[in-house]
């Protein structure tokens, strides 16, 4: 027999700030997270602009020396898992610690490392790579590093799925607790790619906004003027736990995962189907996964990019899906707010998906001003809803035509 799994901690590291309460504030209130690039000088890259993480200090986390020898994708895991823990009340016992899992997601892991360390390479020669190098790229090492801390003995993986990555890590660690591999997971995504080569390698496909000179208005999901995504970093987590041991000890809920999906769409490596085709199948598993109908969903954290395809197949995929339905669903993509963090979006959008059902409130997408005809759903533009909400769906698309659902509900 499945186990029940429920969310009982978050933690979020955002461009809207770190802490949960910062970033859902911010983001209910439609504050934008996106700005001029400050980690490089950007000046000669067609996109200028990103949605940076500000006001985290390492120092608040790690060591000086420690801190020194990890990337920022690992410090903002590592931050945003302590969170999530600290919110969730659980302490790690030696009786509890070989049944408490870890399972991360990354997209490119540490890139500006890598960046860096050619560059030493070129100039300096192989003597002067650091021994860390290895350590601080590898994408597993958040999940590593998380283990190590809190004492976490049970399974420690890391999916690195592009931008579905954050998702498939939260559904699989769904599926470790359902199934009995353990009975409480640390789980999420973290991505830090805000450097030359990543911006540039996306400004190349043309994937990237280039409204520079309007950052805050230029992640525009489902708007007729939408250009591309924003660059973002930071990272989310969430503990997952089996439901009666959330009980035994009192543990807040936040909201209870019940469905996951995951599909490929066999089509092409950077593009979806005009149809949906993948997306939709996925959609349609995470249903069936969660034992729901269609109607039972009222609201979909939409993948949601800002960019011209992937908004009409996504919206094309959902009416495929829901039917007659779609038109009553409320949808909404918080990267108009928070950007995309590529990997660790599924993260954090498992988070706000868990804080939504909470807090019977859904943030709202922002800069949908004109929207395009091709996008004709309720995509709850500029301000957000308060309304009851029974289930809700998230969504994460990637590159290699990767696709990953979630399906949580409200706790009852």
């Amino acid at each position: 027999m499945k186990r029940r799994v429920v969310v009982t901690g978050v933690g979020l590291v955002t461009p809207l700030g770190t802490g949960t309460e910062k970033t859902w504030e911010g983001l209910v209130n439609g504050r934008s997270g996106i700005g001029p690039i400050t980690r490089f000088d950007a000046s000669a890259h067609a996109s200028q602009i990103a949605a940076e993480v500000k006001d985290f200090e390492p120092s608040d986390w790690f060591e000086k020396k420690q801190a020194k020898n990890l990337d920022h994708f690992v410090q903002y895991g590592i931050a945003a898992a302590e969170l999530a823990i600290q919110d969730s009340g659980l302490t790690v016992t030696e009786e509890l610690s070989e049944r408490v899992g870890v399972i991360t997601g990354c997209g490119m892991g540490g890139l500006p490392t890598i960046e860096e360390y050619h560059g030493v390479l070129m100039d300096r020669g192989p003597r002067r790579i650091t021994p860390f190098f290895i350590p601080r790229v590898i994408p597993n090492m958040p999940s590593g590093h998380i283990s190590m801390r809190f004492g976490a003995k049970g399974p420690n993986l890391s999916l690195s799925t592009a931008c579905a990555a954050g998702t498939h890590a939260v559904g699989e660690a769904f599926r470790h607790i359902e199934y009995g591999d353990c009975d409480v997971a640390i789980t999420g995504g973290t991505e830090s790619v805000i450097c030359p080569l990543a911006v540039g390698g996306f400004s190349s496909m043309k994937a990237l906004s280039t409204r520079n000179d309007d950052p805050e208005h230029a992640s525009r999901p489902f708007d007729l003027e939408r250009d591309g995504f924003i660059i973002a970093e930071g990272a989310g987590m969430i503990v997952l736990e089996e439901l009666e041991a959330a009980r035994a000890r009192g543990a807040k809920i936040y909201a209870e995962m019940i469905g996951y999906g995951q599909s490929s769409d066999a089509y092409h490596i950077a593009a979806p189907p005009e149809n949906g085709e993948g997306a939709a199948r996925c959609m349609t598993m995470a249903l069936k996964s969660a034992q729901l109908n269609p109607e039972d969903i009222d609201y979909i954290n939409a993948h949601g990019t800002s960019t011209p395809l992937n908004d009409r197949c996504e919206t094309t995929a959902i009416k495929t899906v829901f039917g007659d339905h779609a038109g009553r669903l409320a949808i909404s993509s918080t990267k108009s707010m928070t950007g995309h963090m590529l990997g660790g979006a599924g993260g954090i959008e498992s988070a706000f998906t868990a804080l939504t059902l909470h807090h019977q409130c859904i943030a709202p997408t922002m800069n949908l001003e004109n929207p395009d005809p091709a996008c004709d759903l309720d995509y709850v533009p500029n301000t957000a809803r308060e309304m009851n909400i029974r289930a809700a769906m998230s969504n994460s698309f990637g590159f290699g035509g990767t696709n990953g659902v979630i399906i949580m509900k409200r706790f009852e």
